[in-house]
């Protein structure tokens, strides 16, 4: 497939993809969603990637969200069975991924980052939900996990005016991770360097767990984990030898991913 709107890297386990339409703040339109889903696609099934970097190119965006210029024309709001930019409603991924939040992160572009397991940000970056000021709503997830991640207060006070929050406040309510006047990028790579160090498969069932557990109590969750299939992974593999093993030689694993 040629990469028309989206960057793809990869370092190592590392996957880093960026989001290259900066002429149009990183918006997407229907073209760039399905290559979007495909690089995820491929991302999930490639089991030397372990953890993904999703950021925009230039400094202004990270993504503005729908390409409203295409809506405006007739192009509608298409966007694929896996959710805005093929990733947010992609449920089964048990991948980390890291958003990198260069410049501003509106509507479907916060919607994308919401959907990551860790948010850096710039201190540039801006990050809002406003789609009740153009007639619309969040609708690929916002609605659902900005609440879950701040609370309904903080939550419905984004939702119901669209206004802007930096990332020094997002900080504050607990959606962003660490925040950095440098390169925001360079700061995504250190998390998922820690992230590497780890067990590849203890990390997917973790992540799968902590994501199947958050409708259930905690004695439903506890009895529930032993079936979750990344944790049947885990517990059958190679690397649950290695990881005590190596500790008891007082050595750095070997991780195998198997």
């Amino acid at each position: 497939m040629t990469m028309t709107y989206a960057l793809v890297e990869r370092e190592g386990p590392l996957t880093i993809i960026t989001i290259n339409r900066p002429e149009a703040h990183n918006a997407l339109n229907a073209a760039a969603h399905r290559e979007l889903e495909a690089i995820f696609d491929d991302f999930a099934k490639d089991d030397s990637q372990w953890v993904a970097i999703i950021t925009g190119a230039g400094e202004k965006a990270f993504c503005a969200g729908h390409d409203l210029k295409q809506q405006a024309s007739g192009g509608g709001l298409e966007t694929p069975p896996k959710g805005f930019a093929g990733l947010t409603a992609r449920f089964d991924l048990t991948k980390p991924v890291i958003a990198a939040v260069n410049g501003v992160a509106m509507g479907g572009g916060f919607e994308i980052a919401l959907a990551c397991d860790l948010i850096v940000a710039h201190e540039r970056a801006l990050f809002a939900l406003p789609e009740v000021k153009v007639g619309l709503a969040a609708l690929a997830g916002g609605l659902q996990r900005l609440p879950a991640q701040i609370g309904l207060k903080q939550a419905m006070g984004m939702l119901l005016t669209g206004r802007r929050v930096s990332a020094t406040e997002g900080h504050a309510l607990g959606f962003v991770n660490e925040v950095t006047q440098d390169d925001v990028l360079a700061l995504a790579r250190e998390w998922a360097a820690q992230i590497i160090e780890c067990s590849p498969l203890s990390v997917r069932a973790t992540k799968q767990s902590v994501m199947l557990s958050r409708t259930l109590s905690v004695a439903e969750a506890m009895a529930a984990q032993w079936q979750f299939s990344a944790m049947e992974a885990m517990l059958a593999s190679e690397d649950a030898v290695e990881g005590p093993l190596a500790f008891a030689q007082k050595r750095k694993p070997e991780w195998k991913g198997k």
